[in-house]
């Protein structure tokens, strides 16, 4: 089994208005050219859990360490989706573990 990665890096996120999506999609999408992360995903929101409809889109990304996330967060593409996506999502929850 192969060891598993240090920092898990999980955002989650809500459109102001769900004709965004793809755009805020895209714009997320940028971040998967940062190279610090060992794993990437973005991810709309099947919403099949019936008790839960406030996200829309998940970024999932692993870590070797934290430098490398401190470095991904300090990518220039990391500012340019976050210029992309801020001004069209209403929630952000971020969790590292």
């Amino acid at each position: 089994m192969p060891p598993r990665p240090n920092i898990r890096h999980v955002v989650f996120f809500s459109a102001k208005d769900k004709v965004d999506l793809p755009r805020i999609i895209d714009g997320l999408s940028l971040l998967a050219d940062i190279p610090h992360s060992e794993v990437f995903e973005v991810r709309q929101n099947t919403r099949d859990d019936a008790l839960s409809s406030e996200v829309d889109v998940v970024v999932y990304a692993e870590f070797a360490s934290n430098e490398a996330l401190s470095a991904y967060k300090a990518h220039p593409l990391y500012l340019k989706a976050i210029d992309i996506v801020r001004p069209l999502r209403d929630l952000r929850i971020a969790a590292d573990f």
